[in-house]
């Protein structure tokens, strides 16, 4: 059964309807004894997502919030395409109403993200990428905007680095210092990686713990956009391919550039060893 984009982006918005009803209540008047609006959002779109692709797709489904047993290494070792779903990315976004956090949904085919969609639903911003086909950008009821990663600064123009809110910060830092002129640019959730994929900046390093349902849509739409998601050995970023769902650390790219490679890999090592 082929599945469209278009048909994802659907999927994904209904499940960002259903976190935008509990984000904008009153998080104070949740009583302690209730769920917290964070797990009552985060569930609500789970459940969407799940019997959505349940009815368009044979795939089965790794969600950040599906049951462990059910998905345990002995089976997902098994699976050659699936579809891997992280229903509300970027938590402390959410608890902060910064409106900086995405519904993630991605189609992995033998270790690679082939399709990717990434909704915020605050702003109601689409990002999406299917491999070979290219990467947009739609927000709201707007026409979908193609995009692609940006070329390397030239000469003494500014790098434009991303780096997350909450992690970090003093890997970052050691990052960018053999770069020279750098706008230090701070995002949340799998935000980060599409400021790339759309050109609006050249670099994310990730220097702090990421899962693989946090990054595999984002990443698909940064490879259709012509980019890389590299990990500390400038390896292509795989998925499903062991057991641990923890990503090494990466970086987000247009092209690799000695000019960063090696700050990457020596802020990598270093980071690993704290």
């Amino acid at each position: 059964m082929q599945v469209s984009v278009e048909q994802i982006a659907v999927l994904a918005r209904k499940a960002g309807a259903a976190i935008m009803d509990v984000y904008q209540t009153d998080f104070s008047a949740y009583e302690k004894s209730d769920s917290s609006p964070l797990t009552e959002a985060d569930l609500a779109a789970h459940r969407i997502i799940v019997a959505g692709l349940a009815e368009i797709s044979d795939y089965p489904i790794l969600s950040e919030e599906s049951d462990p047993e059910s998905v345990d290494w002995a089976r997902r070792s098994e699976w050659d395409t699936y579809w891997l779903v992280d229903p509300l990315d970027g938590t402390k976004e959410f608890i902060k109403k910064n409106d900086e956090f995405t519904v993630n949904i991605a189609l992995i085919d033998n270790g690679k993200p082939i399709l990717g969609v990434v909704y915020c639903p605050p702003l109601n911003r689409i990002y999406a990428g299917v491999a070979g086909q290219g990467a947009y950008r739609q927000d709201g009821e707007n026409f979908p905007v193609a995009i692609q990663v940006s070329s390397a600064p030239e000469n003494d123009e500014m790098w434009k680095v991303v780096g997350s809110r909450s992690h970090g910060a003093e890997a970052l830092e050691q990052f960018s210092a053999g770069l020279g002129c750098v706008e230090l640019v701070s995002m949340g959730s799998s935000l980060k990686l599409c400021l790339v994929a759309e050109g609006a900046a050249h670099l994310y390093p990730r220097l702090a713990p990421t899962c693989e349902w946090d990054t595999g849509a984002a990443q698909a739409v940064v490879e259709a956009a012509g980019g890389k998601v590299l990990n500390p050995g400038l390896e292509e970023l795989t998925y499903g391919t062991k057991e641990e769902l923890l990503n090494p650390y990466f970086v987000v790219c247009g092209k690799v550039d000695e000019l960063w490679a090696q700050s990457f890999k020596l802020a990598a090592k270093n980071s690993q060893h704290k």
